[in-house]
C-alpha cells in the first residue's frame, strides 16, 4: 500500500523526521509536546477535527521515542517518561505493534453485500448456490442475511453482474495469522498470542491507527555518546532512498548521521547460506522430513507458534542480521551494532537474550530517512564512498522471494554435487502457514521451505519506502554488480566456526 497510502506515509515521516531532530538537538526534551502543534496548524489535514488529529500525532511520537501508549483516560503529557528513554541503550516495553484506539475507524469486519448494481435476473444463481438460504429476493433485488450468511463467496462467484461485494477490516486482510479482533466497541485489537509482529497490518490500515515502537532517540544518543556505531543494512536497502543512494555512496550518507560506517548484511546471507546448505544437508531426510529457511523472523515464530511440533524443522542457522553484527563485532568489539532493514518483526528478534548483545539496535529504513531529513542531507552531494567489504549476487538476492531458496540450492550445488534439493516458497504469513500445513501431511518431504511473511519477500516489508517492483528490480541490478556470484566463494566462509 506504500503507492496508495501516501498520506499516510508522509505522516509517518514527518514524526520519524522531529524525533530525531529532538535528539540530535538535545536540549530540554519536554519540548516534544510541542511537536503535534508545530505538524497541525489552523485547520485539520487529514481528519474531522485538528484536535484528533493532535491526540493521534501524539501517540504516534510517544511510539516513534520507543515510549508506551497513554490510557485514553490518562493525564499526562506527551514527554511523560522521556528522560529514562533518552539512553544509548535499547530502551523497549512490550508490545511492539499498538492500536491507537482512537485513530481506528471500526471498520466492518468481514461480510458479503448486495449493491445496488443487482438486476435482480429471474435466474437468482446467488440464491440457488447458497448453502443457508442466506439470500432472500425482496422487491426484485437480492439481499443478504447476515446472520445465516456464512461468508462463503459462493453467491459473490456465480453473480453475473459482479453485484455482490467482499467486505474485510483492512489490517485483518492484511494478517496472515488471524491476530487482528474487535474489542467491545467494534474497534480493533490485537491478539498477542497469535501476532508474530510482521507489521503488515500497519501499513494496510487506511487511518493510520496501527504504528510501532521505534528506536530512532535511543539511536541517536548512542552514536552522540561517542562511541562508535555501525550501520548494517539488509539486502533490500538497494533502491529506497532514491537513485543517489546505492552501493557507492551509502557509506556517505550515514556517516554524515553520525555513523562510523556501513556493512552490507548481504555478507551475513552468505554465511546463513552456507549453514542452511549443511543442516539441510545432515539434516534431510535422515532427521527431518523437510526444513524451512531461518532468515524471515515472523515466518519461523508463526511456524513455533501454530505448528509447536515442527519447530526444530526451521533451520537453526543464525540470521543474516545476527552472524553480521557477531562478524562486526569480533572486529570492533567496542561498536554499538544498528540493523537498518525493512522489517518490524527483527525489532523483536534483536530483543532475545541470545541475540542482544551482538545487535544493540533495529530501525527501518523508514525511520533511517527519517533521520537523514532531519539532518537535511543532500543525497545530490554524496562521496563516492565504495563498500569495503565483499558480498555475494546469491546474498545480495535475500531481499527477493525466492532468493534464500536459491541461495541454498546453489550452495549445495558446489558443496554436494550429487545432491538433487526440491524446494517450495511463500510469500504473506496465510500462504506460509498453508505451505508449513501441507508440509505436516507429507507434501513437501525432502524439500527446502522458504517462508516470507511479507508478500514479494523483504522488499514489501513494513518498513520500506520504495514499492516491491522498484525494489525488486533495484536488487537484481545491485546483484549483477556483486563481485562474487554463489554465498560459498565468501571471503568470510573460514569465519562460520568463530562466530558461533
Amino acid at each position: 500500500m506504500l503507492d496508495s497510502y501516501q498520506s499516510l506515509v508522509t505522516l509517518r515521516r514527518k514524526i520519524f523526521k522531529e524525533v530525531a531532530k529532538l535528539g540530535y538537538e538535545g536540549g530540554d526534551y519536554k519540548r516534544v509536546d510541542e511537536i503535534p502543534y508545530l505538524l497541525f496548524k489552523g485547520q485539520p489535514t487529514y481528519r474531522d477535527s485538528i484536535f484528533l488529529e493532535r491526540a493521534i500525532a501524539g501517540e504516534r511520537i510517544r511510539l516513534a521515542l520507543g515510549l508506551s501508549r497513554r490510557s485514553p483516560d490518562e493525564h499526562a503529557p506527551i514527554s511523560k517518561g522521556i528522560e529514562e528513554a533518552a539512553i544509548d541503550e535499547k530502551y523497549y516495553e512490550p508490545p511492539l505493534i499498538n492500536i491507537i484506539d482512537f485513530a481506528c475507524n471500526a471498520c466492518p469486519t468481514e461480510s458479503y453485500h448486495v449493491t445496488d448494481v443487482c438486476e435482480g435476473c429471474l435466474a437468482n444463481p446467488c440464491a440457488n448456490v447458497c448453502p443457508k438460504n442466506a439470500i432472500r429476493i425482496h422487491n426484485g433485488k437480492s439481499h443478504i442475511d447476515q446472520d445465516l450468511c456464512i461468508k462463503c463467496g459462493r453467491c459473490k462467484d456465480v453473480c453475473p453482474y459482479n453485484a455482490i461485494v467482499h467486505r474485510e477490516r483492512p489490517c485483518a486482510k492484511a494478517c496472515g495469522v488471524g491476530a487482528i479482533e474487535s474489542d467491545e466497541n467494534g474497534k480493533a485489537k490485537i491478539n498477542y498470542d497469535k501476532c508474530v509482529s510482521c507489521g503488515q497490518c500497519l501499513v494496510n490500515c487506511p487511518f493510520g491507527a496501527i504504528a510501532d515502537k521505534s528506536q530512532i532517540f535511543q539511536v541517536i544518543q548512542a552514536i552522540k555518546s561517542g562511541t562508535p556505531v555501525y550501520a548494517l543494512l539488509a539486502p533490500a536497502f538497494m533502491g529506497q532512498f532514491g537513485p543517489k543512494v546505492n552501493l557507492k555512496t551509502i557509506s556517505s550518507a550515514v556517516k554524515q548521521l553520525g555513523f562510523q560506517d556501513a556493512v552490507e548484511v548481504s555478507i551475513g546471507a552468505d554465511l546463513c547460506t552456507i549453514e542452511e546448505a549443511h543442516d539441510f544437508l545432515d539434516n534431510v531426510p535422515s532427521k527431518l522430513k523437510f526444513m524451512g529457511t531461518s532468515c524471515c523472523p515472523s515466518w519461523s515464530i508463526m511456524v513455533k507458534k501454530e505448528f509447536p511440533d515442527y519447530k526444530e524443522n526451521i533451520s537453526m542457522s543464525l540470521t543474516p542480521m545476527v552472524l553480521t553484527a557477531r562478524l562486526v563485532k569480533k572486529q570492533h568489539p567496542e561498536s554499538k551494532i544498528v540493523f537498518i532493514g525493512p522489517c518490524a518483526s527483527k525489532k523483536l528478534e534483536a530483543s532475545r537474550k541470545s541475540v542482544r548483545s551482538d545487535v544493540d539496535f533495529v530501525l527501518t529504513f523508514e525511520e533511517l530517512m527519517g533521520m537523514f531529513e532531519a539532518k537535511e542531507i543532500d543525497f545530490n552531494k554524496l562521496d563516492q564512498q565504495e563498500l569495503k567489504n565483499e558480498t555475494s549476487a546469491d546474498g545480495r538476492g535475500f531481499a527477493v522471494a525466492g532468493g534464500v531458496a536459491q541461495a541454498v540450492v546453489n550452495a549445495i550445488k558446489t558443496i554436494a554435487p550429487e545432491r538433487e534439493v526440491k524446494t517450495a516458497s511463500a510469500q504473506g504469513l496465510a500462504n506460509c502457514k498453508k505451505m508449513i500445513s501441507d508440509a505436516t501431511k507429507g507434501k513437501y518431504d525432502g524439500y527446502l521451505l522458504e517462508g516470507m511473511a511479507c508478500p514479494f519477500g523483504c522488499v514489501s516489508g513494513a518498513g520500506t519506502i520504495a514499492s516491491p517492483t522498484k525494489g525488486k528490480a533495484m536488487v537484481g541490478a545491485s546483484q549483477k554488480e556483486a563481485t562474487i556470484k554463489s554465498s560459498v566463494d565468501s571471503k568470510y566462509k573460514n569465519e562460520l566456526p568463530k562466530l558461533d
